[in-house]
């Protein structure tokens, strides 16, 4: 069982202690298309809840990702810059968007766990 969280804009949190690692979700990816670049934040930056946090540009179209909780950017996944692609091969290991020390781990409460969002999906 996963203990990741899922917004309703297919971003993703899995929590470790007050630091959440951030993506997008598989079928985030998947209606992308093949991603081609990715802007990240810069490090030491505050992100508040719902606030964009990263640009993904796909062969589709460019896309914001919101992050799900707030917090202050502490990481940022070094390899996306030379392989953007791993986000489409492997969106909830190694193609993580940025880790963020979260200011409230509440906020991740209000969020949907695995079962709930593959529900979720089926309603799309």
């Amino acid at each position: 069982m996963s203990d990741r969280r899922y917004s309703k804009d297919h971003e993703y949190v899995a929590l470790d202690g007050n630091v959440a690692t951030l993506g997008i979700s598989d079928y985030a990816q998947s209606q992308l298309g093949d991603i081609v670049f990715i802007e990240l934040p810069d490090v030491g930056r505050k992100v508040a809840k719902g606030k964009e946090i990263a640009v993904i540009e796909s062969v589709k179209a460019a896309s914001e990702v919101y992050s799900p909780v707030g917090g202050e950017v502490v990481e940022v996944n070094p390899q996306l810059g030379e392989t953007p692609a791993l986000v489409n091969e492997d969106p909830l290991g190694r193609g993580w968007l940025v880790k963020l020390r979260v200011s409230d781990p509440g906020e991740c409460d209000s969020l949907m766990d695995e079962p709930a969002y593959s529900e979720f999906l089926k309603t799309l």
